[in-house]
C-alpha cells in the first residue's frame, strides 16, 4: 500500500509514545507531562531512531494551543478573579516582572540579544496552568482560597501572556529580530496601532455579538439532543473563532479561542461543553506537548549545564521567592505564602508559546528554545516534591526562625472581633464558616430573621468588606483553633461550615466539640461517599447536594399532585 500516511504515523508514535512515557511518569509521581515532552524528544530529529514530521506535528499542536486556550477561558470566571484581585493583580504582574528582568539579566551576562533575553525573561516568568490545576486538583486544594488565590494568580498571568503574544510581532523589528517578515515598511507606531485596534475590534465583537449569538447557539444545538452535534458546536467554535481571529483580526489563535471560551461561560450549557470538549482537548494538549519535545535538543543538558541550571534556579527560586515576598507583604498567613510560591515554581504551556514565537521572529537562538523546554522538564518535575515540602518546611521555619513566628501570631485587625461588637453576637449566635455562595445565601435568611451570627472567611478582602457592611466576621482559617475561639465558638449553639471541604471539616467539628462539647453542627459536602462516613461518625446534621436537590424536587412533584388530587376531589363533590 504506497500511500502518503505521515499525518498517522505522526499522531500514533505522539500518542503511543506518550502514552508509555506518561504512564512511566505518573508510576513515578510525576506529572504526566513531563512524559509527553519526553516522548517528543524520543521521536524528534536530535535523537536516533524514528523520526515524526515535525512540520505536521507543529500543526496539530496549534489545535492542542486553541483547545487549551478554550478550555482556559471556559473556566475563566471574572468574579473568582474580582474576590483575591488584591493579591493576584499586583502579585502576578510583579512576579512577572521579577522573572523577566532576572531572565534579562542572565541573557545579557551571556551576551545575548535585548530581544533574545526579553523572550527569556518573559517564557520563564509565566507558569502553566495545566500542571498548577492538576496539582491543585489531587490535593484537595482546588475549592479552598489557597487554591482560588494561585489559580487567580495564573489567570492574570495568562491574561498577561495573551497581550504579549499579540504585541510581540508588532515590536520584534525594533526588538532586533532577524526574520524578514517582521520588517515592514510602516513605522512602528502605526503597526501597533492596527494590532490595538484590530485586537480592540474583534474583542468588542465577541464581548457584543458574541456573547449573544455563541450561548443561543449552543442553545439551538442542545435542544436536538445530539450528543455528538453539541460536541461537534463546542470543537467548531474553539477552532473557527480561533482561525477567524487569525485570519481576519491578525489576533493569535490563543486569544480567538480563549475569549471565544469566555463567551461561551455565559451558556447555561458551558459547564456540558467544557465536559464534552474534555476529551478532545486532553488529546491535542498531548500532541502540543509532544510537539513541543521535538524541539528539544538533549545535548544542551550536557553542553550547557551551568546555563541550564541558572534557569531552573530563575524558574524554582527567583519566581517562588519573589512570590512568597509579595504574599508576605500582603499580609497573607503562611500556608498561603507557602501554596503560592509552589504554585508558580514551573513553566508549561505558555512559555513554550512564547518561546517558539520568539524563534520564529528571529528574536531567540534555538538555544534558548532547548534551555526553556529544560527548564520546563525540571521545574514540572520537581513541584510535586515542592508541594509535599510546603508542611515539613513550614513546621522548620516556625521551629527555627523568630521572624517566621513573629508573623504567623501577627496582630492582624481582621483575626478579631472588635471590641465594639454587641453582646447578642458573642452568646447563642451561630458561627458560619465560609462566606461563597452557600454561606451568603444562609447569611442572608439569618439575616431577615434577626438571628445572630459571626462569619469564619479565608479571604481578608471578603472580610474587610463584610466587616464594612457592618457584618461580624473574622479572618482565617477555621482548621486553626484560634480562627473559631475568635469566633466566640464556646459560646455559641450553632456551628455551620457552609465550605464544603471535605479534608478540613473534622478538624473543624473536633476544635468546635472540644470548646463547646454541646454545639449543634451543620455541614454540607459535595460526595456521597463522604456524606456517608460523616454520617456513620456522628459529626453533625449533613447535607449532600443532590441529596438535597432530589427532596426538593419530589417535595415539589407531590406538592403538586396533591393539589391537583384535591381540586379533582373537590370538583366531584
Amino acid at each position: 500500500m504506497d500511500h502518503n500516511i505521515v499525518l498517522i504515523t505522526t499522531i500514533a508514535a505522539g500518542f503511543g509514545l506518550a502514552l508509555i512515557f506518561g504512564f512511566i511518569a505518573e508510576r513515578l509521581k510525576t506529572p504526566a507531562l513531563v512524559g509527553y515532552l519526553l516522548a517528543g524528544i524520543a521521536i524528534s530529529p536530535t535523537t536516533p531512531g524514528f523520526v515524526a514530521d515535525i512540520g505536521i506535528a507543529s500543526q496539530l499542536s496549534e489545535i492542542g494551543v486553541m483547545l487549551l486556550m478554550f478550555g482556559v477561558g471556559l473556566h475563566f470566571s471574572l468574579d473568582d478573579l474580582l474576590a483575591v484581585k488584591r493579591i493576584a493583580l499586583p502579585g502576578a504582574i510583579v512576579q512577572m516582572a521579577v522573572a523577566t528582568a532576572l531572565g534579562m539579566a542572565l541573557a545579557t551576562w551571556w551576551g545575548w540579544s535585548l530581544g533574545a533575553g526579553l523572550v527569556l525573561g518573559l517564557s520563564l516568568s509565566c507558569a502553566s496552568t495545566v500542571v498548577l490545576l492538576k496539582a491543585l486538583e489531587s490535593r484537595g486544594l482546588l475549592e479552598s482560597m489557597n487554591g482560588q488565590i494561585a489559580v487567580g494568580w495564573l489567570i492574570v498571568e495568562d491574561l498577561v501572556t495573551v497581550l504579549i503574544l499579540v504585541l510581540l510581532p508588532s515590536f520584534a523589528a525594533m526588538l532586533g529580530g532577524t526574520n524578514e517578515s517582521v520588517h515592514a515598511e510602516e513605522p512602528l507606531w502605526y503597526t501597533i496601532g492596527i494590532t490595538l485596534l484590530l485586537v480592540s475590534a474583534f474583542i468588542a465583537l465577541m464581548l457584543i455579538v458574541g456573547r449573544r449569538v455563541l450561548p443561543w447557539l449552543l442553545w439551538q444545538v442542545a435542544r436536538t439532543g445530539s450528543r455528538e452535534l453539541f460536541t461537534l458546536a463546542v470543537v467548531a467554535v474553539a477552532i473557527c473563532i480561533a482561525y477567524g481571529a487569525a485570519a481576519l483580526f491578525n489576533v493569535s489563535f490563543a486569544l480567538g479561542a480563549f475569549f471565544a471560551g469566555m463567551v461561551m461561560r455565559e451558556s447555561k450549557f458551558s459547564h456540558r461543553a467544557a465536559e464534552e470538549s474534555l476529551p478532545l482537548r486532553d488529546a491535542f494538549a498531548v500532541l502540543f506537548f509532544v510537539s513541543v519535545g521535538m524541539l528539544f535538543d538533549p545535548a544542551v543538558l550536557i553542553e550547557e549545564p551551568l546555563r541550564v541550571l541558572a534557569v531552573v534556579a530563575i524558574i524554582v527560586v527567583g519566581k517562588s521567592l519573589a512570590a512568597m515576598l509579595l504574599v508576605f507583604m500582603l499580609g497573607y498567613p503562611l500556608n498561603t505564602v507557602l501554596i503560592v510560591a509552589a504554585s508558580l515554581g514551573q513553566i508549561g504551556e505558555f512559555s513554550f508559546i512564547l518561546a517558539g514565537l520568539g524563534l520564529s521572529l528571529g528574536l531567540m537562538p534555538a538555544e534558548g528554545m532547548s534551555l526553556v523546554l529544560a527548564g520546563a522538564l525540571i521545574s514540572i518535575a520537581f513541584n510535586p516534591i515542592a508541594f509535599a515540602a510546603i508542611l515539613p518546611f513550614k513546621n522548620w521555619m516556625l521551629k527555627h526562625s523568630t521572624l517566621a513566628r513573629k508573623y504567623e501570631n501577627r496582630d492582624d485587625p481582621f483575626a478579631e472581633l472588635p471590641m465594639s461588637t454587641e453582646r447578642k453576637f458573642l452568646e447563642g449566635q451561630v458561627v458560619l464558616v465560609g462566606y461563597g455562595h452557600v454561606g451568603h445565601q444562609i447569611a442572608k435568611a439569618l439575616a431577615e430573621r434577626d438571628i445572630p451570627y459571626i462569619i469564619a472567611e479565608q479571604n481578608r478582602e471578603l472580610v474587610q468588606n463584610l466587616r464594612k457592611q457592618g457584618i461580624n466576621a473574622v479572618s482565617g482559617d477555621a482548621t486553626e483553633p484560634s480562627v473559631l475561639i475568635q469566633a466566640h465558638i464556646t459560646d455559641a449553639d450553632m456551628l455551620v461550615i457552609a465550605t464544603g471541604d471535605p479534608l478540613n471539616v473534622r478538624q473543624m467539628i473536633d476544635t468546635a466539640r472540644t470548646l463547646n462539647p454541646d454545639i449543634e453542627i451543620v455541614l454540607r459536602t459535595r460526595s456521597e461517599d463522604e456524606t456517608k462516613l460523616l454520617r456513620k461518625d456522628n459529626m453533625g446534621t449533613v447535607f449532600f447536594g443532590e441529596e438535597e436537590l432530589a427532596k426538593s424536587m419530589t417535595h415539589h412533584i407531590l406538592d403538586r399532585f396533591n393539589a391537583k388530587s384535591e381540586l379533582q376531589t373537590h370538583s366531584a363533590l
